[in-house]
């Protein structure tokens, strides 16, 4: 096909063809005859004319074809054939011939009112109006070249086939079929489901990989609007079609790595500048005052904490630990699922030395329960870890012979978390922790820190993994709710503190977005795994919310002088 600025047929003589049928001629009874036999059909889409069907009668229109060297136009009016004999052919031919004359003038003269209205009306570009909506020559050119940069959409053909080959009585019956995907590139069949939904979709898997090879993946999905559950149980499903090179991930690109790579010098450096910070009460007094006063304008001389890296090096390697111990969760739990992981793409933080790390899916997800399967594995691993260090910590702490270690931190910092207060009272006491500042242990600035990302990360918000862990086990629908309320309580800093507006831009930016379905997005995960994702968010919720100086001020957690 090609667009219409390539055919050249006049505004006129369309309306005339399009209007041809049901005109009163003066040959009445021939007319009817030649309606019957005829069956003539136009269809237009985005400016691009073609004839559909012509049965007994032949009437040739105008149609272009995408060869620009083979452009059919048709301008003569004795195109209209018949299959019957000559003569009824010239009887045909003299009164359509007829009639156009007349249509001709009769629109010349009331449409356009003059011959030279009529030959300026003919020679610009031509439009579809009594058959289809008008577009000009740049809506077309858009038309077109949205169709080429835009995802390559389901084969019609293959749709037959699939439809032929897949559905029937015995599985799955199709009533209606919509747009399916992002952009509309995929086909989603709905109708009624005809047995145990995890066989049929087996079955519908089985017979596409026969009907069309590895070209497809086949999504089954909760039926979107139903208005009633399956009489079966659980929600209506309906399948949505993707071609594998849409709907599958595509590969890391070098530019990635090289992208990791920069992330994770820079989370290298927040690392070894959160030891340094934890050690202010040995650092230079002109350095403290440049960082801690605000109207402190001259910098000092940063060659002064060179003799401090080496001793924040155990905290920097404590917070790297952690991180790369929540990755190395993700990664055992998806290899013997066969997901692919791509590689971490580490946000670095002056305050926690690091906010995580960005691991994408590169490869579709199976099922919901191995979504929240990965998505559970990378924060329980790094939480194991960070609880570890942060508890042995606080033991040193307490331990007079390692008093050599220590490094003083102001004890308005354990008012950060309810959570970790109320363990940090338990194992220091009362007296140590109702004081100015605090003798601790590095190991529970890494712990906390680390405890501290792993509950950002699992917040039930777009698709870092408490998002995905809420999506997979309670359903799209429950992590809208779950985003609403998050974004709320970060917006009012009831949930981190100071650290809730740098984290709820973090997420707007990087990973509001939830994630793909699964190729089974319908099964449910089981009490157990929907148990664990329930008691991870309100050990989430303790861990982020802050004691306020009321309640510190009774448990002993920090020296409070003012309310």
């Amino acid at each position: 096909m090609g667009t219409l600025t390539s055919s050249s047929f006049s505004t006129v003589n369309l309306k005339l063809c399009s209007d041809l049928i049901g005109r009163d001629f003066r040959d009445r009874t021939k007319l009817k005859i030649w309606k019957k036999q005829s069956a003539l059909c136009f269809s237009c889409k985005g400016g691009i004319l073609k004839r559909e069907a012509c049965n007994f009668s032949k009437i040739r229109c105008f149609s272009v074809n995408n060869n620009n060297n083979n452009h059919h136009h048709h301008d003569s009016e004795k195109d209209v054939v018949d299959n019957g004999s000559d003569s009824e052919n010239d009887d045909k031919y003299s009164t359509v011939k007829a009639a156009l004359s007349e249509e001709k003038e009769e629109r010349s003269s009331t449409e356009f009112g003059s011959d030279k209205a009529q030959a300026s009306v003919s020679s610009r570009p031509p439009t579809i109006s009594p058959v289809g909506p008008a577009y000009n020559n740049f809506q077309v050119d858009s038309f077109k070249l949205m169709e080429l940069l835009g995802p390559e959409k389901v084969d019609p053909a293959d749709v037959k086939l699939i439809k032929d080959k897949l559905f029937g009585y015995s599985t799955f019956w199709v009533t209606k079929e919509e747009p399916f995907g992002d952009l509309g590139e995929g086909i989603l069949f709905l109708g009624n489901l005809r047995g145990n939904r995890e066989d049929v979709f087996a079955k519908l898997l089985s017979r596409l990989a026969e009907a069309t090879g590895d070209k497809y993946n086949l999504f089954m999905v909760e039926e979107p609007n139903s208005e009633a559950p399956d009489p079966r149980g659980g929600p209506r499903v309906s399948f949505g079609l993707l071609r594998k090179e849409v709907s599958e991930p595509g590969p890391t690109t070098l530019w990635q790595y090289v992208i990791a790579l920069l992330l994770f010098l820079l989370t290298t450096g927040s690392s070894v500048e959160l030891g340094i910070a934890s050690q202010i009460n040995r650092l230079p007094p002109e350095v403290v005052k440049y960082f801690t006063d605000p109207n402190a304008v001259e910098p000092p001389d940063m060659e002064l904490l060179f003799p401090f890296v080496d001793s924040a090096l155990p905290l920097a390697y404590g917070v790297l630990g952690i991180l790369l111990f929540h990755e190395v969760g993700h990664f055992l739990v998806a290899f013997p699922k066969k997901v692919k992981l791509s590689i971490p793409f580490c946000i670095p933080n002056i305050t926690l030395g690091s906010f995580g790390a960005i691991t994408q899916f590169k490869s579709i997800i199976p099922d919901r329960s191995t979504k929240v399967d990965i998505s559970l594995a990378g924060p329980f691993a790094g939480a194991a870890l960070s609880f570890s260090m942060f508890a042995v910590g606080l033991l040193l702490s307490s331990n007079p012979a390692a008093a050599g270690d220590l490094v003083q931190v102001p004890s308005m910092l354990f008012q950060g978390s309810l959570l970790l207060g109320l363990i940090s009272r338990a194992i220091l006491g009362y007296a140590a922790l109702h004081a100015s500042t605090v003798s601790i242990h590095p190991l529970v600035i890494a712990g906390w820190c680390g405890l501290t990302t792993t509950a950002f990360n699992m917040l039930p918000v777009g698709c870092l993994d408490g998002g995905r862990a809420v999506q997979g086990a309670f359903g799209k629908g429950a992590l809208i709710g779950f985003g609403l309320t998050t974004y709320t309580l970060l917006g009012l800093g009831v949930l981190g503190g100071p650290l809730s507006l740098p984290w709820g831009i973090y997420v707007l930016i990087c990973q509001r977005a939830p994630e793909k379905p699964c190729l089974n997005d319908v099964t449910e995960v089981g009490t157990w795994r929907k148990a664990a994702v329930t008691a991870a968010i309100f050990l989430v919720a303790l861990t982020l919310l802050p004691v306020w100086d009321e309640l510190a001020e009774e448990l002993g957690i920090g020296l409070v002088s003012t309310f």
